[in-house]
């Protein structure tokens, strides 16, 4: 090769080598900016899409405690709502009293028993009792005496033997003794005694007036105790009260016989009840009357002394479709339902119209079938702002 060859060939080098530079120096920034884009894309939040789409797969969904419902007719009713309390059926309540002094020698009956009609819940040893049960011993010997004269003194004037006064004498006595025999029995079953039992026993057996559960106890083994003294609440939890406070306001609206819901503030527990008395009275300081709702109470449930609100019912009217109140979220202003789609969930914007307190109307923004969040969808929104934050970052 001579020299003249040697020089072309390092010239192409050169030339070469600098072309290679120029591409390498072009190609930089764009490389840059893809790995910046790149970068960012591996930065951005979870579920979040360009489209719209919360992603949420059905297994996410489970772990977050999402319940997905569908949007449905209803019809929903109208209220105003009021507060109140579960009280006893004072109709089905009884104060328990021994109705004879004396002390107490055995309380069979406990505090939350489940008792029957008739059952004995204590026994009382009382003076008076005993001087009624031998009252009636000597009452019923009378009796018996004046029987037996009435027997022999009608023999003897159907003899001729007596004169007629002697056998009247005898049957007015014989009435007189049967009149006292019955006069101290009735004394006896006043006094919850009856005449059952030895004549010279003191015991009174207190017993059940109905079925019930005893509510209250105050009653000791020893305890002296009065005629008057209450011993025992036993009250039919069948069906208990809730005590309503209506406003003066109001009062046109509250009226025997108007359906009512009773909601319990403690749980999530409902049920549905009528009006069965409106009081005619106005508190002078709380310028409100107080109506009362009757309660079917099978299971116990319904405890008196909890705090409820009363819903009264103004109307009632079909809504086309509806969802579950907590599956309503507010997003950037406006009010929204995360509607099922397969890739996880839309935010649909919806304008809301009636509401029964569970349910609400939805006036736009969903159909009847959709798919939607009813409970937990919270969850759906902080992973929508997750993923809007990050974008905007």
């Amino acid at each position: 090769m001579n020299k003249q060859q040697i020089r072309i060939i390092a010239a192409m080098l050169a030339v070469a080598i600098a072309f290679g530079a120029f591409v390498l120096v072009k190609d930089r920034p764009q490389a840059t900016v893809h790995a910046k884009t790149e970068e960012h894309a591996d930065d951005a939040p979870e579920g979040h899409a360009e489209d719209g789409i919360v992603r949420f797969t059905d297994q996410q969904v489970a772990s977050a405690g999402i319940t997905l419902a569908t949007a449905a007719p209803m019809r929903l009713d109208t209220f105003i709502r009021m507060p109140g309390q579960v009280a006893l059926n004072e109709d089905r309540t009884a104060h328990v009293t021994p109705r004879a002094a004396g002390a107490v020698e055995a309380v069979p009956a406990t505090l939350g028993q489940v008792v029957r009609k008739g059952e004995v819940l204590a026994v009382v040893a009382s003076a008076e009792i005993a001087e009624q049960r031998a009252a009636l011993a000597v009452a019923e010997k009378r009796a018996a005496y004046a029987r037996s004269v009435h027997a022999s003194e009608k023999t003897l004037w159907e003899e001729k033997i007596s004169a007629r006064q002697d056998y009247q004498k005898a049957g007015q006595e014989l009435v007189e003794a049967n009149i006292a025999v019955q006069e101290v029995r009735q004394k006896l079953a006043a006094l919850g005694a009856g005449a059952a039992g030895s004549s010279s026993s003191n015991r009174l057996q207190v017993r059940a007036p109905f079925d019930g559960v005893v509510v209250e106890k105050h009653i000791a083994l020893g305890e002296v105790v009065g005629a008057d003294t209450r011993i025992f609440t036993v009250t039919d939890l069948a069906t208990v009260w809730a005590d309503v406070v209506v406003p003066a306001k109001d009062l046109d609206i509250v009226r025997v016989g108007t359906d009512a819901v009773i909601r319990s503030i403690a749980s999530s527990t409902t049920a549905p009840g009528k009006v069965s008395f409106v009081s005619s009275l106005i508190g002078e300081e709380s310028r409100s009357a107080r109506a009362r709702v009757v309660l079917a109470n099978p299971q116990g449930a319904w405890r008196p002394g909890l705090a409820v609100n009363v819903d009264i019912v103004t109307g009632s009217a079909q809504a086309p479709v509806t969802v579950a109140r907590a599956a309503i979220q507010t997003h950037e202003g406006r009010q929204v339902v995360y509607k099922r789609v397969p890739q996880g969930f839309v935010a649909s914007v919806v304008e809301t119209g009636r509401s029964d307190g569970r349910f609400v109307e939805i006036v736009s923004g969903l159909n009847a079938g959709d798919r939607y969040a009813a409970q937990g969808s919270f969850a759906i929104k902080a992973e929508q702002g997750k993923g809007e934050a990050g974008h905007h970052d």
